[in-house]
């Protein structure tokens, strides 16, 4: 009996210990739950700082790197005006002409035929047109006595002379005409330059383009001036500015630098690539530089008026819009902007902004839209 008596106590003061144990954890989990409670009002009102400037207006000078071509100054494709034959080539690739001076010379048998038939014909005329001149200056003279010479015979003779006129008026300018054409076997350069082509061989057969030949006699450069061309983007057009200075250098020549000014702009956006077609002048006395090579030009892009400049690390690129943040009522707030020119650590923005408005230096998209902040303003 005092066996089983000892076993009931003990079972009743473990009971006593645990549901003890069971009260203190309770009561410990709801102590913690109540200072969790205080605690995060306290978390919520921290809001993190930021370092802010104010917006303020500026001008951003900056630059454009762009690829750009080198042109021939003027080019030209010369072919044959009449179907003939080479007969007799002055120059080659590489020969440097000077404007009017002979490059070639054809000969078209057919032509020479021509010629020499309108010339027969030519002096035919001049003798029929001498003989009724003659006989209408006789009649004329005669006519001055009364009553020798019929009017009727008299205009006659005057209608002849005129017909003849006519005829031989005519024939003059069928020869002309002719003659004309045969200068056409002599080509001539019309302008000073280089030969930077020549397809033909003597004893070829040229013509007019399409017809007679496929490709030119030769091609002609002007290679003492060329023409350097790029493409401004439509964002940059307005900053271009006529005899603006650039400079550009060329893969042949990595170590030097050349300049140029602007003499060109179309003044008009093309419909491709959305850009301005600009040209420059280059001076190449010296021919170190040649038609068709790349450049990489740099155009400056000087401002024409202020702007709001701000540092880069304050505009967001994010996949919608581009967008500052700007502190209203302690909290952020994200503007969308359009994006300007930039410099190396500056850019122009243009939004909804005025200056004094106070900007996150460094903005991300984790400060979100409408979340408390506080900022540093500084200088």
């Amino acid at each position: 009996m005092n066996r089983i008596s000892n076993n009931r106590h003990g079972h009743r003061s473990f009971f006593v210990l645990g549901g003890l144990c069971l009260f203190l954890g309770a009561l410990a989990s709801c102590s913690g739950a109540g200072d969790k409670k205080q605690e995060e009002p306290e978390l919520k009102n921290e809001a993190p700082v930021h370092e802010a400037f104010l917006l303020k207006k500026g001008k951003l000078t900056s630059s454009l790197s762009t690829p750009g071509e080198l042109t021939a100054f003027q080019q030209v494709d010369i072919y044959a005006k009449v179907n003939s034959y080479v007969k007799k080539l002055y120059v080659d690739i590489g020969s440097q002409v000077s404007a009017g001076q002979l490059l070639a010379e054809l000969e078209a048998p057919e032509i020479t035929s021509q010629l020499a038939a309108a010339e027969s014909r030519l002096k035919s005329q001049e003798a029929v047109y001498i003989s009724s001149k003659a006989t209408y200056d006789r009649l004329y003279q005669t006519s001055q006595t009364p009553g020798t010479i019929a009017q009727n015979d008299l205009d006659l003779a005057m209608a002849k002379q005129n017909s003849d006129l006519a005829l031989l008026e005519s024939a003059k300018a069928n020869y002309k005409e002719i003659a004309e054409t045969r200068s056409y076997l002599e080509i001539h350069a019309p302008f000073g330059g280089v030969i930077s082509m020549r397809n033909v061989n003597p004893g070829a057969f040229v013509g007019p383009a399409g017809k007679g030949s496929d490709l030119p006699i030769f091609v002609l450069q002007e290679q003492k001036k060329l023409r350097l061309v790029i493409s401004v983007p439509e964002a940059f057009t307005d900053l271009v500015k006529q005899k603006g200075e650039v400079q550009f250098t060329v893969k042949a020549l990595p170590n030097q630098n050349f300049k140029a000014r602007v003499a060109r702009l179309a003044g008009a956006v093309g419909d491709q690539l959305r850009s301005e077609r600009v040209e420059m002048d280059v001076f190449n006395e010296n021919r170190k530089l040649l038609p068709g090579m790349a450049a990489e030009v740099l155009l400056p892009l000087p401002a024409s008026d202020s702007s709001f400049v701000v540092p880069k690390t304050a505009l967001v690129n994010s996949t919608v819009k581009p967008f500052v943040i700007k502190m209203v009522d302690n909290k952020a707030k994200w503007i969308n902007v359009k994006p300007g020119r930039s410099s190396e650590d500056e850019v122009e923005i243009y939004g909804p902004l005025s200056p004094g408005d106070p900007l996150v230096k460094s903005a991300t998209e984790e400060i979100r839209d409408g979340s408390p902040i506080k900022i540093s303003l500084k200088n």
